[in-house]
This record gives C-alpha cells, sequence and structure tokens, in this order.
C-alpha cells in the first residue's frame, strides 16, 4: 500500500500539480474551530521542515515521508480529531489524499530557523502566509517567536511574526503563537521551561500585531502552570514536545493543565504520531479521553 501511495503522490506533483488547489477548494471546512467535545485536538507535523526529524530515541523517525502520512492519515482519522498543523508539503500530500475533510488546518509560516545552525533564532518565513493560508481555505496559520535576549536575530523575528499575526486577524484567520525565552547553551538554542520565563514570553507574544482578536498561544508545560497561565487571556493550546519516556505521565500533566481556563485543547506531534509502542491509534485515543 505505501507503493501505491508514493506511486499516486509522486504521479500527481509531476503530471497535475493543479491538483492540490483543486483539492484544496474541493475540501469541507469545518463549522467551528471545536470539535464536539469543545476543545481543539490537533495532530503537529511541521517539524521536517525545521530539520528536526528525532522522535524519541529515532534519530530518523520523521525522514520516511510516506511512513509519516500514514501515521498522520491514522491520527486524523480517530474520533475527537479536528485538527492538523504542518508546512505546504505536509498538509498538500494529506489533501491529495482527502484526509483533510473538516478539520481545522493551520499552515506553518516560519520554518527558517533551522534546527543546529548559527542562524537558528532568525527564524524568517519560509513557508505559508497568511495570503496563501487564505488562498488555501485553511483556518490559521502558526508562528514560533523565540526570544533571546543575546541574539539580536530577535528583534525581526518579532516584527515578522507582529506583522504576520496582523495580516492573518485581517483575513478572520487564527494566529496560532508559540512563544518562548531561548539561549544558546553549548552551540545550541535551548528553550527556558519555567513558569517566569514562560510568563515572559506569553507576554510578549500576547501584543504582537494590529489585534489579538483572533490570537491564539501555542504553550508548553512547565512547571507551575497556574500561575503561568494566569499571564493572559488569551486561548492557549498545549504543545506536546519531544517523546516522553512516560507517557503516562505525559498525560497526566495535559489533563491538569487542561482543566485551567485558558486553555482549549492540545497539539500533539511526535508524541503521539511515534509513541514509545508505536500504537499511534491507542496514544491519540488517550489524548482525547483527557478532553
Amino acid at each position: 500500500m505505501r507503493d501505491e501511495v508514493l506511486a499516486e503522490l509522486v504521479a500527481t506533483r509531476v503530471h497535475r500539480p493543479d491538483a492540490i488547489a483543486e483539492a484544496a477548494a474541493r475540501r469541507r471546512r469545518p463549522a467551528s474551530l471545536l470539535d464536539d467535545h469543545g476543545r481543539l485536538m490537533m495532530i503537529a507535523a511541521d517539524h521536517p521542515a525545521r530539520g528536526a526529524l528525532r522522535a524519541g530515541e529515532r534519530a530518523l523517525a520523521m525522514a520516511h515521508r510516506v511512513d509519516l502520512l500514514d501515521r498522520l492519515v491514522l491520527a486524523l482519522s480517530r474520533p475527537g480529531v479536528n485538527g492538523v498543523l504542518g508546512t505546504p508539503d505536509v498538509l498538500e500530500d494529506l489533501l491529495l489524499l482527502g484526509a483533510l475533510d473538516d478539520k481545522v488546518v493551520v499552515g506553518s509560516m516560519n520554518r527558517g530557523g533551522l534546527a543546529g545552525t548559527a542562524f537558528e533564532i532568525d527564524d524568517r518565513f519560509t513557508a505559508y502566509d497568511a495570503a496563501s493560508i487564505a488562498a488555501a481555505g485553511f483556518e490559521g496559520g502558526k508562528m514560533l517567536v523565540r526570544i533571546d535576549p543575546e541574539d539580536p536575530a530577535t528583534a525581526p523575528t518579532l516584527q515578522s511574526c507582529a506583522h504576520a499575526v496582523g495580516e492573518l486577524a485581517g483575513n478572520r484567520l487564527m494566529a496560532m503563537v508559540e512563544p518562548f525565552i531561548s539561549h544558546r547553551v553549548d552551540g545550541r538554542v535551548r528553550n527556558e521551561l519555567t513558569a517566569d520565563a514562560m510568563i515572559r514570553a506569553m507576554t510578549v507574544a500576547a501584543g504582537l500585531g494590529r489585534t489579538s482578536a483572533h490570537t491564539w498561544l501555542k504553550v508548553p508545560i512547565v512547571d507551575e502552570m497556574e500561575r503561568a497561565m494566569a499571564a493572559t487571556t488569551l486561548p492557549a493550546l498545549i504543545l506536546g514536545g519531544e517523546v516522553a519516556a512516560d507517557m503516562d505521565k505525559a498525560f497526566a500533566s495535559w489533563s491538569k493543565a487542561l482543566a485551567l481556563p485558558t486553555v482549549q485543547g492540545l497539539v500533539i506531534g511526535r508524541s503521539l504520531l511515534y509513541p514509545p509502542n508505536d500504537d499511534v491509534a491507542g496514544a491519540v485515543d488517550a489524548a482525547v479521553n483527557l478532553l
């Protein structure tokens, strides 16, 4: 089946590239950002475009595209999953596979800050922009905002994200902003996962753009989550981060965060697509049960 999927996708891209726009035009759009359970449950798959292919102990887990698509299609088919986050190449494959009907589709926008590079904080917009997201009929755009107090590339990244927030809002589309305070440690960018750092990052992110009317935040779990989330009234989604060795502990932390008033759902990628036991359906169903 994988060989057939690959052959079909390649043939379409070679001979009928317009089929992507046609599939986007045919897609049934969701009636709401929220599912029947009253939350947004999204699967994230924008990691490869940043060169981040690791999932748990598997260094190149996300390097096999058809395997990734198999996992995504399975995850999106599970009851209660109502959204997906990805870059153009991934979302367009899913469009061609007919997997995005009735789903909240969010395009990932700034992927220029490649993992492990000297220019990682210079997170330029190299994927979607607001106009292309609107033209595709998607529901929103996502951007990463890493604030490194010692890296001057932070300033243009903030400016670009502020512009994107305004452009998305002008099209009445969600602006999903993922903020961190970051530092370079031993040559690599590391995010500071403390309540104080998240408070600072979220308050900066909430003020980006001409209006915050359509801004949602995408945030990690930190200690003192209640104190951190008290810093904003914007709706927030919990991200999954790296694959957890102890999935029960991860589920417990997500469940606790979901009890907070501003938290409106989950955006989980590798933790559900590549769980330690490789049971994608079981991991996704367990996450949906938290909602």
